[in-house]
């Protein structure tokens, strides 16, 4: 057959018509009337055999600038880590790749005990006690966390960390529109929290306070005393979380964190043109059933035989509208499935290895890129693997002249703020060699 993949053929066409009992196409819409009918072709190319199509999109996805032929540096909030080829392996076996969601627990035991995995290792590494069984991404998980925060402490403001991610804070406001929440946002000092400001800000009305680590511009912020004032005046602590950095910082959990959120992305998730990723959400004890999604809990059987379920399901297509937590209705169980595979491949010690590789990564190239004159390092604070350069030229010439160099040189922050448009954000994660990095300096030194 000429046309593989559309194998609707006149015959067929002309026995499905008289299996309904029309003798035309035109019969079949006689009911639309003519005057609202579209009475010309399509202004669509004319179609192509298989092999021609493929050609054609093959030669459409080469125009694409991709991480295979580009050195990136470029981060802020999506990150190139490797990804080992058992975690391919995995989630392409049918059973995984396949499975929706697992309704049935009686069949349904690979799947959910794999959620059950992803469940545990993110709580453990976010220092928290509880977490679900995925979200869509770091983004919605935390607009979550906010409604969650709001339904609990029967308040409606929420303080904004300046430097919270800039997609998550659009995707916070989109929902909070809806939810009627006030939101406010504290001013930066620098590339940090104006924690003076944010203590000042916080009274009986504060719902919750949310903050990012490491913050957007990649800074390592101290938030060790701020839960107990947060939660003197009743309010809950929301920290939005990279969860390579947790496998060798102090976790949230240990501050005092009431919800932590993230994106998943970094384990075992590649990159894919920005999505799609997967959201974790963890919280306490305390909080566990008003986490928005599922839980999938260990149970036994009747002969003493281990065995999963899903235990709590508070959205609306299980209960009551009115008593639901939140309107996501799915998850994201093939990514939190590849998450897992990633962190199981790796273990505790590995998981430790590559984030001291991204660290120990980002620390040289940015002592290697600032001692290229006209470029100083921003940030003041400590940072894991993401930090700021300034030029004494436009961010955005020097990424345009790099991308000719085929290097993708970091996120140009004039892009969300104009007042920044001689910053740069770059990003070193362990796949970057030293001679990746010392390539990208001769070269931003040759366009400078």
């Amino acid at each position: 057959m000429k046309y593989r993949y559309l194998p609707t053929t006149d015959q067929d066409r002309q026995e499905m018509l008289e299996k309904i009992g029309v003798r035309s196409i035109e019969e079949l819409f006689s009911d639309i009337p003519s005057q609202i009918r579209l009475k010309r072709s399509y202004q669509l190319p004319e179609p192509l055999a298989e092999f021609s199509l493929m050609k054609h999109m093959k030669q459409l996805a080469n125009m694409n600038q991709s991480l295979e032929d580009y050195t990136s540096f470029l981060g802020a909030g999506v990150y190139q880590h490797h990804i080992p080829s058992v975690v391919g392996h995995i989630i392409s076996r049918s059973e995984f790749y396949t499975a929706y969601t697992p309704y049935q627990p009686e069949i349904s035991q690979g799947e959910l005990q794999a959620i059950f995995e992803f469940q545990t290792m993110i709580a453990e590494l976010t220092g928290m006690e509880v977490a679900n069984s995925s979200m869509y991404d770091g983004a919605t998980a935390l607009a979550e966390a906010a409604n969650v925060a709001a339904a609990v402490t029967k308040q409606k403001k929420i303080l904004i960390s300046g430097a919270l991610h800039p997609e998550s804070r659009e995707v916070l406001q989109t929902q909070a529109k809806g939810f009627g929440l006030q939101l406010i946002d504290i001013p930066l000092v620098d590339e940090v929290t104006n924690l003076e400001i944010l203590r000042k800000s916080i009274d009986d009305q504060t719902a919750a306070v949310i903050v990012q680590f490491p913050n957007f511009y990649g800074s390592l912020e101290t938030f060790a005393d701020l839960a107990e004032l947060i939660h003197q005046h009743k309010g809950l602590f929301i920290v939005q979380a990279n969860p390579m950095a947790l496998a060798i910082i102090e976790p949230p959990g240990a501050w005092g964190a009431d919800i932590v959120v993230g994106d998943a992305q970094p384990f075992g998730i590649p990159t894919s043109y920005g999505g799609p990723h997967c959201g974790f959400f963890t919280t306490t004890k305390k909080l566990m059933r008003k986490i928005p999604g599922r839980i999938v809990g260990q149970t036994v059987d009747e002969d003493g035989n281990r065995g999963y379920v899903l235990t709590l399901q508070a959205r609306e297509q299980h209960i009551r509208r009115d008593k639901a937590t939140s309107n996501i209705c799915s998850n994201q169980a093939l990514n939190a499935l590849a998450a897992a595979v990633y962190m199981s491949t790796f273990g505790k010690e590995g998981l430790q290895q590559v984030a001291k590789l991204n660290y120990d990564k980002a620390h040289y190239a940015a002592e290697r890129l600032t001692s290229i004159p006209g470029v100083s390092l921003v940030n003041q604070s400590p940072f894991f693997h993401e930090f700021v350069i300034h030029f004494s030229k436009p961010a955005a010439a020097i990424c345009r002249d790099l991308l000719s160099k085929k290097i993708f040189a970091g996120f140009d922050l004039g892009k969300i703020d104009l007042t920044r448009n001689h910053q740069l954000l770059v990003a070193v994660t362990e796949v970057r060699t030293k001679a990746e990095i010392d390539q990208f300096a001769v070269a931003l030194e040759g366009v400078l």
